[in-house]
């Protein structure tokens, strides 16, 4: 006997709701993220300081990252079809490792290429950078546009794994922000190196973050296991449910974002009614859903082991 079952009841109407707060979250992200991009660059071409070129790639790969998070949560709403029996989700981690790839093989190395010649000065002329007053308060207002989707995120409190994923992120762009304006505040002062190892600081983040994305979204596609605790935690949930004697042969896999599905066996006393077992099957499954990430069950029931052996024998 075994089933499939999604969360229901209060507890999606309470999903939809945190789904709508991380939604508004990354998309204020995007328009943020656009904004502060096209101001990068702009300043960059007008002042041709290096730091403000490797940022303004930094916030492209950053609108990039936050529409597949986008993505990730329209996807994970979406119920399973023929064609996708168990839902949409990995198509976001398939497009994720492509663009983790591209931001570590195009944007990171792009400007390590700019960068590391100057540095070493091997590099062949570059305009010189000028305007430095421009080019410090487009970088202190990204800071603070950036700022604002952490206020309301900290505020709100996101449980959503996206949500998550897009603060950490935010954290990084400050880091960022801030060696790019020492860089910058540093040449003005008089030490030219500091606007390309700014830049190379950036182009180490972008490459970081680039990587952490791959492999995330790697064991996504894999369908790597939640870990210990949550496969512990799920048969805790299944053997507190009365009438089951035990919960066995647990497990799970990550198939998206703070997304995990399972499957389990359970053992019931012999005899027991049909309609008992099946009730203490949706149970199960109940419970189960309930632990974090969980999103779908498939709940198999056994017989007590002596029955098992005494149908092996008859």
């Amino acid at each position: 006997m075994s089933a499939n079952l999604q969360p229901s009841g209060d507890g999606s109407k309470s999903s939809d709701q945190q789904l709508a707060r991380d939604l508004r979250s990354l998309k204020l992200s995007a328009a943020l993220y656009v904004v502060i991009f096209l101001a990068k660059l702009g300043v960059y071409f007008a002042t041709s300081v290096m730091a403000l070129l490797a940022e303004a790639m930094h916030t492209l790969s950053d609108v990039i990252v936050v529409g597949f998070l986008l993505l990730a949560l329209r996807w994970s709403a979406d119920a399973p079809d023929e064609e996708h029996m168990f839902g949409h989700e990995r198509g976001q981690s398939v497009a994720a490792l492509v663009a983790a790839t591209l931001f570590v093989s195009f944007t990171s190395i792009r400007l390590y290429e700019e960068s590391l010649p100057r540095l070493f000065g091997m590099g062949h002329e570059v305009a010189t950078p000028q305007r430095f007053d421009l080019a410090i308060g487009v970088i202190v207002f990204s800071m603070v546009l950036a700022a604002l989707p952490i206020l309301q995120m900290l505020l709100q409190k996101p449980s959503g794994a996206a949500a998550k994923a897009q603060l950490l992120e935010l954290f990084n762009d400050e880091l960022g922000l801030l060696a790019a304006l020492v860089g910058t505040v540093m040449t003005k002062l008089g030490y030219p190196l500091a606007d390309p190892i700014a830049t190379a600081l950036v182009a180490t983040l972008i490459a970081w973050n680039g990587i952490g994305l791959f492999r995330e979204n790697f064991d996504m596609v894999v369908g790597r296991s939640p870990g210990p605790q949550v496969l512990t935690a799920i048969a805790q949930a299944a053997a507190a449910v009365p009438g089951v004697l035990d919960a066995h042969d647990v497990r799970a896999e990550r198939y998206g974002h703070g997304m995990v599905r399972c499957e389990l066996h359970i053992t019931i006393a012999g005899g027991t009614p049909i309609e008992e077992a099946h009730r203490m099957e949706l149970e199960v499954r109940e419970r189960v859903l309930a632990v974090e990430g969980l999103r779908q069950c498939h709940v198999h029931v056994d017989a007590s082991p002596a029955v098992r052996h005494s149908i092996a024998k008859g």
